[in-house]
């Protein structure tokens, strides 16, 4: 099973923080950004794990992050991604390091606390396809959404106006080799996008998408407030593991 973390783009949200650094190099609490999926596919049992990043910036993921040992890491991969065309083109690059491999995608503003482990466990017994994680949340239309009726994964649809349901899709996405040719078929959003919710409705419209609902605690960091979030949130939980200050 590979490891792959998306953490390129331009982070015009968190403008002006990201004028002059990648956004996944910003502090959360007390780590850089880019620590947390690192630590969660290991977490899970992935050794082999690729970082595609982006920008003037690139080259700071390499002195921050070098070979992985931090982590326990034997080695880590790197990928340069060109311009800002979308989750999925990003994961394009991940094409021959993953080399017809099952594997785990994680977005570098992800910040997941309990763990994927076991979802992970369950993707690599089902033979091929693809699983995504749903988290139920407050405000659901800033994610891909997914529109359920007894049980069954109907769609999920890309940051709705109106929501069909509170459960968005959190930024872990398990695949199995096919999902390059899906993205070969893709053509750009009204955004200029590849967008990985068109991926995930392939997989879904032929049947070949199964879900799980997550049940630890997910946020990502992709803005001023969820920034702000989760950080607040990893310091009392810090403070109540510890017993308080």
């Amino acid at each position: 099973m590979k490891g792959v973390i998306l953490a390129g783009g331009l982070g015009k949200r968190l403008d002006p923080l990201t004028r002059v650094t990648n956004k996944h190099l910003l502090p959360v609490y007390d780590k850089p950004m880019i620590f947390y999926p690192i630590q969660t596919l290991v977490d899970a049992g992935v050794r082999d794990i690729l970082v595609v990043t982006g920008g003037n910036s690139a080259g700071d993921f390499l002195k921050l992050l070098g070979d992985g040992s931090e982590f326990g890491l034997t080695h880590l991969n790197y990928a340069y991604q060109r311009g800002e065309g979308g989750i999925a083109e990003a994961l394009k690059l991940a094409q021959d390091f993953v080399d017809g491999d099952k594997m785990v995608v994680v977005l570098g503003d992800n910040i997941l606390l309990g763990g994927i482990g076991e979802e992970v466990a369950i993707f690599n017994r089902q033979e091929g396809g693809a699983r995504i994680l749903l988290k139920s949340v407050e405000n659901p239309e800033r994610f891909g959404v997914a529109r359920i009726d007894k049980a069954c994964l109907l769609e999920i649809i890309e940051k709705p106006k109106v929501a069909p349901s509170s459960y968005a899709v959190i930024g872990v996405y398990m695949y199995d080799k096919t999902v390059f040719d899906i993205i070969n078929t893709l053509k750009p959003s009204g955004r200029g996008e590849l967008e990985i919710t068109d991926v995930n409705n392939d997989y879904l419209h032929r049947f070949k998408m199964t879900y799980g609902f997550y049940d630890g605690w997910w946020s990502d960091a992709g803005t001023f407030d969820s920034l702000l979030k989760v950080g607040d949130h990893l310091y009392l939980n810090r403070v109540n593991t510890a017993g308080g200050e």
